[in-house]
């Protein structure tokens, strides 16, 4: 297994990209629940190049009815990337991994789920920046780029931080096809 670095940089240029239309490779889930968790995905891709095919366990997409769980669904996201044993000892552990940390602790590219009143995680997001302390964000299913943290109504918020990324060869960069809306990465 081999490592390379999560590039903040291109997960955040990605989201100023697509924060208030969408990539054409991907298919728009606002209104079967919401685009949020697919947005953020796209983003952390944009940022890793990497996808983890394993069905069911993995975090990959290919088309609207050809994709992992964990693309798009808030619980599944946040299960792949913080290496939940169920997930990892299916899918072998390829792709971009991370660790829930405090608020202070985040940095661009990172993500931030909220939870509502009854304990259901429901939106995922992406750090675009900072405005003093105050993380700001983008989303998809209601369109948001630099918005803060604080101007969303939530119970509470977990903060997941992206670590890197784990490879089984040396990958391809795919940044320059998928910010374009070009192609998808293919193994």
């Amino acid at each position: 297994m081999a490592y390379k670095m999560y590039d903040r940089q291109r997960a955040v240029a990605y989201a100023r990209r697509w924060a208030f239309s969408r990539n054409p490779l991907f298919y728009d889930f606002s209104g079967l629940g919401g685009n949020c968790t697919s947005f953020v995905s796209q983003c952390v891709l944009a940022g890793s190049c990497v996808m983890n095919f394993t069905p069911d366990f993995g975090w990959y997409y290919r088309t609207s009815s050809d994709r992992a769980p964990a693309w798009a669904g808030v619980e599944f996201f946040w299960q792949f990337m913080t290496g939940d044993p169920a997930f990892l000892a299916e899918n072998g552990g390829v792709g971009p991994f991370g660790r829930e940390v405090s608020e202070e602790a985040l940095e661009p590219g990172d993500v931030v789920q909220l939870q509502n009143s009854r304990g259901d995680f429901y939106h995922t997001l992406l750090v675009s920046g900072f405005d003093g302390e105050t993380p700001l964000v983008a989303a998809h299913t209601i369109d948001a780029l630099d918005r803060p943290l604080s101007d969303y109504n939530y119970a509470a918020a977990r903060f997941l931080h992206i670590d890197g990324v784990r490879l089984s060869v040396p990958g391809v960069d795919c940044f320059p096809a998928l910010i374009a809306g070009e192609s998808l990465p293919m193994m």
